[in-house]
């Protein structure tokens, strides 16, 4: 009976012991719920908090005055009727055809700038022998490199530290530092009297005057993650991808307002205009995509998917024109799509994790940041071969190729026209 008792009483206190822990497991697991809720709602907050400041800041320095071109016209309506008349005769990469770099870039000499997102550091290659040449700090989280519109100065967008890191092509050296808030990229209105810093930790697109950075307006994109874009040939909008949120969103430059989103899922990333200036590209990395959209500008309708390989991500133009080629990041691979069918006619194994592109002057060359494995690699556009692999610092991202050829550059790590 005395030993019936025991075994009772222990039974009873393996289960009040088994309620106490779970009683115990729930109270932790709330505790924790509520610092995540807490914690993200004082975010959100802080976020909210100040994009309004900068949106509030921005709409009392905007320009009074649209804007016109020389004949008195919006360039916004002269140029779009201009390219629905002759998208046929347009080539907007006609002023990259060359293989030669400009006389007003003589005396600078060509180097390759690839900023380390996680060393904070920028590694300087000479091209011509594929070594590091130089090794400078640079701000937190520097993702690209982006050559100014008139080509005379390259800036390194540092996200985590606010600014852009000014460097003189010249000496290859770093001249100065300008605020701006969390750069994740940068690009120039094709007519260079706007800059845009690309805000994506805020989902803004900051336009600025690109000589003294003063704000002339904002937008706020309603889908998290903008962060690449290109022109329309008039230059009178832009196409934004939003990585995060899988839209793609129209914003008319003169106006600075959303004109049109379609929604194409998954992670779109890099964007190009077609050489008629008819259509974009958009590279998607999602996992069940692995291709680029083609999307029509006047419908905001995707026409066409091309499937390349697993991450699409970085998109550039031929030195002729006729091709564009895009990096596959998970798939370590290159894809080269024909404009003019819009087929894929080759895919190159390169291995790696190719992110985004820069092509050499003569064309012969293309080079790229392999994301993941800290590296830079060199291919030959002739053959698809692997060339060159050099060792750089950790997690290296948009490396600019400078200088290149072009009458004007739209930023980003060096996309010209």
């Amino acid at each position: 009976m005395r030993l019936g008792r025991a075994k009772s009483s222990q039974d009873l206190i393996k289960v009040t012991r088994k309620k106490r822990r779970r009683d115990l497991w729930l109270v932790s697991a709330l505790v924790l719920v509520s610092l995540f809720v807490l914690g993200y709602s004082f975010v959100e907050a802080k976020q909210a908090s100040f994009r309004s400041g900068i949106q509030l800041f921005t709409q009392s320095e905007r320009s009074p005055q649209p804007q016109t071109d020389d004949s008195g016209r919006s360039p916004a309506k002269g140029g779009e009727e201009k390219s629905s008349e002759s998208a046929k005769e347009t080539n907007v990469y006609a002023g990259t055809t060359s293989t030669k770099v400009g006389e007003q870039m003589a005396g600078v000499p060509e180097r390759v700038y690839v900023p380390n997102v996680a060393d904070a550091t920028m590694d300087v290659i000479d091209p011509e022998t594929f070594k590091v040449v130089d090794h400078y700090a640079v701000g937190e989280i520097p993702h690209h490199v982006t050559p100014s519109w008139d080509m005379k100065k390259l800036y390194v967008n540092n996200e985590a530290s606010s600014s852009l890191t000014v460097i003189d092509p010249k000496t290859g050296k770093p001249t100065g530092i300008i605020p701006v808030p969390y750069p994740y990229n940068l690009y120039f209105t094709p007519d260079g009297k706007k800059a845009i810093v690309v805000v994506e930790r805020l989902q803004t697109l900051e336009f600025r005057d690109p000589d003294t950075w003063r704000p002339m307006g904002s937008v706020y994109i309603p889908s998290p993650g903008v962060d690449h874009m290109d022109f329309s040939a008039d230059g009178s909008y832009l196409l934004a991808s939003s990585e995060w949120g899988g839209m793609v969103t129209k914003v008319d430059i003169e106006e600075m307002k959303i004109t049109g989103q379609v929604k194409v899922g998954g992670n779109p990333v890099d964007v190009k205009l077609s050489p008629d200036g008819s259509v974009f590209y958009v590279a998607n990395q999602g996992r069940a995509f692995g291709g680029v959209h083609v999307i029509d500008p006047k419908t905001m309708k995707v026409v066409k998917f091309i499937p390349t390989g697993k991450g699409a991500h970085g998109l550039y133009p031929s030195r002729d024109a006729k091709s564009l080629y895009v990096t596959n990041r998970r798939a370590g691979t290159i894809s080269v799509i024909d404009f003019a069918t819009r087929k894929v006619t080759d895919t190159w194994e390169v291995g790696g994790s190719p992110d985004m592109l820069q092509l050499s002057p003569d064309g012969t060359q293309l080079w790229y940041a392999d994301r993941y494995h800290g590296t830079v690699s060199v291919v030959d556009t002739r053959s698809g071969k692997l060339l060159h692999r050099i060792p750089v610092g950790y997690y290296p991202h948009g490396l600019s190729y400078f200088p290149n050829v072009g009458s004007f550059s739209l930023g980003h790590n060096g996309v010209y026209r």
